[in-house]
């Protein structure tokens, strides 16, 4: 008599979770070019066919990845938005969300990063997404600007996060602290130009002004 527990069923969104979290670990582990759909299945514990029936591809499976991802920190950084009282607090609070979202899921976007060139396009989603939330929360700072121009300033400040968010993580700088170098030149430039107080934001990092 077998008295070995039934497996339990498990529904098709936590087995898609479980495949993507998979994924993500080989990725990182071995790069994309080097992973398997073999080593995905054996890590969640099933067949091969079980990825191709959710995702139809290795690079389905990447572009699986970085769509979570891309939800994920539109999420995580319009709650932070939505929990501040002012603008520049909004912009404060939303980059911070940024760089720990990035920390946290550090191998989604090394995937990313590294893979740049078979999932540039994606990546590119994630640029234009993140670059119409800062475009929305400069609005609330600039409300005479065209659409134009507050689609330039968040352009300027999308590429310097991801720039900052390179570096930050060779250079051991919290993301306080990258926070505050991106508020340090981009909140006064802002305040210039929509015609407000030019004083730099209140500093909240450990680097004293001078």
């Amino acid at each position: 008599m077998d008295t070995r527990a039934p497996r339990r069923r498990v529904g098709r969104a936590e087995r898609e979770r479980q495949i993507l979290d998979a994924a993500l670990a080989v990725f990182g582990e071995r790069g994309y070019q080097g992973a398997s759909m073999d080593q995905v299945a054996e890590r969640v514990g099933v067949t091969k066919p079980v990825l191709y029936t959710h995702f139809g591809s290795k690079h389905g499976l990447l572009l699986a990845c970085i769509a979570r991802a891309r939800a994920e920190l539109l999420e995580v950084t319009s709650a932070a938005a939505a929990a501040a009282s002012t603008p520049e607090e909004m912009l404060r609070r939303g980059t911070l969300a940024f760089f720990e979202y990035l920390e946290s899921r550090a191998p989604e976007w090394t995937v990313l990063y590294s893979e740049s060139a078979v999932a540039g396009e994606s990546l590119e989603e994630i640029r234009a997404q993140q670059t119409d939330f800062i475009a929305g929360l400069l609005a609330t700072q600039a409300p005479g600007a065209d659409a134009q121009r507050l689609t330039g300033w968040a352009n300027v400040i999308v590429g310097a996060c991801e720039r900052l968010a390179l570096w930050r993580t060779r250079a051991g700088v919290s993301s306080e602290q990258a926070t505050e170098y991106l508020m340090d030149l981009v909140w006064s430039g802002l305040a210039g130009a929509a015609g407000g107080p030019s004083s730099p934001p209140e500093r909240t990092g450990d680097n004293p002004p001078s």
